[in-house]
């Protein structure tokens, strides 16, 4: 049998040279032309692109995420009949070096040092260290792994948080959402890395923000969704020795009359925490089309459901 794939991404050249590489059987790929939509049956495509035209996809059975996040296409309430698969195990280092790089500036005072290196200014700034901390790292898959392991290195305590509070390897503790309340007041460090939800959305309001001791360090590298802006931006603003590092927001690209731009505790990244290249994702694609075709279920298949 004869499949159709049509490629859904900001750079459809690359992926189009990528996948001819793989040389992949019975795949015809096809142009981006609106024909194409009715006719694919296997998508290859950014979340927010495939999301729009999923209505007029009546031969659909299998879309391959090019991000790890899909919830332009689970928060659909309708069009959920075909699988879904996303990319998972490449971010975690990345996503490693981007928490820690941010963490690390904060706590070694680099921005103040820079600052007194062009003053021509010798000064000693008080040394804090890691080692001890703790942190509260919400998201307890690949990616929270990684950093869990990296935060280890560093002599931090890593609380976990998850749907469930099922345990997992190799963190300290294990904690479900419902119990969050009670693990912030001692965090020195809240990583998120959680998924968009319904479960999830604002979770980070003013009452959450408001157990977080001063001088907490915050880093959002899941979804934008999952903070209230505004009462984070309220919460920087009472609080001047705490600090944020966003990289997700809830409308992308930032619109420049977001107040955070003025925050001056805030560090704002323009969603570059942990780019995957094109190779990394028809890789993915390629090992998941085999199984697709031999009808064997595909890895990092998401649950409608659940939003993950």
């Amino acid at each position: 049998m004869k499949h159709k794939l049509l490629v859904l991404t900001r750079d459809n050249s690359a992926y189009y040279e990528a996948i001819r590489r793989h040389n992949l059987p019975d795949l015809e790929v096809l142009d981006d032309s609106p024909n194409s939509v009715f006719e694919a049956d296997v998508w290859l495509a950014e979340p927010k692109l495939a999301a729009p035209l999923l209505a007029h996809a009546s031969q659909l059975a299998w879309v391959q995420s090019t991000f790890a996040g899909v919830d332009a296409l689970t928060k659909s309430r309708r069009h959920h009949h075909y699988q879904l698969t996303n990319i998972k195990n490449l971010f975690g280092p990345m996503m490693s070096e981007y928490v820690f790089g941010h963490i690390l500036a904060l706590y070694r005072h680099h921005t103040k040092y820079s600052q007194l290196q062009r003053n021509s200014h010798w000064q000693a700034l008080p040394l804090r260290q890691l080692r001890g901390k703790r942190m509260v790292l919400l998201g307890t898959g690949d990616i929270g792994q990684h950093i869990c392991q990296t935060a280890h290195q560093f002599g931090i305590e890593v609380i976990g948080v998850n749907r469930s509070g099922t345990p997992k390897a190799p963190f300290d503790m294990t904690l479900s959402i419902q119990q969050l309340d009670s693990a912030l007041p001692g965090a020195d460090l809240v990583v998120c890395v959680l998924p968009s939800t319904d479960e999830t959305v604002n979770l980070f309001d003013k009452h959450r923000l408001q157990l977080l001791k001063p001088g907490t360090i915050f880093v959002n590298v899941g979804r934008g969704d999952l903070v209230d802006e505004q009462a984070l931006i309220l919460h920087l603003s009472l609080n001047p020795t705490s600090h944020a590092v966003l990289d997700v927001y809830r409308q992308e690209p930032l619109p420049e009359d977001n107040p955070l731009w003025k925050c001056q505790n805030a560090i704002l990244t323009p969603h570059v925490a942990a780019p995957s290249t094109t190779e990394d994702v028809v890789r993915q694609f390629a090992d998941n089309y085999l199984r697709f075709i031999a009808n064997q279920p595909l890895n990092n298949q998401i649950d409608f459901a659940l939003g993950y």
